[in-house]
């Protein structure tokens, strides 16, 4: 009985350490994000006009370009700097707790949460996906889809490394 015991915690212990860990391809992801980088451009599919939207119910889409953003992937926590621009954007440090979220059958997708200055997760703990478009050492390119009056439509990160 106690060695059927000592099995059966040995299972347990497994099968949630096992549920826990990312692939090898996500762990290969995070280490090409891991870094510093520069939001260098924002650009837009499937929108005419100019842009005025609010991203990551943060700023404004301008006030993002240029942002630098950092990502950790020892502990999954990073943050992105807004700069001061006059009136349109004001200066912002927030920190954010992100990881590779790999849906089944799916391409995998980086995902973040905004955290607050206590590292609570903010957006009633809702965060953001995009779509890892590309990426290499030096580029990364992340899409968020959205609709634009009823269309398909969508804001394409340009990432460069520092």
């Amino acid at each position: 009985m106690k060695n059927l015991l000592k099995l059966t915690g040995s299972l347990i212990v497994a099968i949630v350490l096992n549920s826990c860990t990312v692939s090898k391809e996500a762990g290969s992801i995070k280490k090409k994000i891991n870094g510093n980088w520069m939001l260098e451009t924002i650009t837009t599919e499937g929108i005419n006009g100019k842009v005025t939207a609010s991203i990551f119910n943060e700023a404004s889409f301008t006030c993002f370009v240029g942002s630098s953003w950092n990502f950790m992937s020892g502990n999954s926590l990073g943050n992105y700097n807004i700069n001061a621009n006059g009136s349109l954007c004001n200066a912002l440090n927030r920190t954010i707790r992100w990881s590779i979220y790999e849906p089944k059958g799916g391409e995998k997708q980086f995902q973040f949460k905004r955290l607050d200055e206590k590292k609570n997760p903010m957006d009633n703990g809702d965060g953001f996906r995009l779509e890892i478009s590309q990426l290499t050492n030096t580029t990364m390119q992340l899409k968020s889809h959205i609709l634009f009056e009823g269309n398909p439509a969508g804001y394409v990160y340009n990432f460069v490394k520092k």
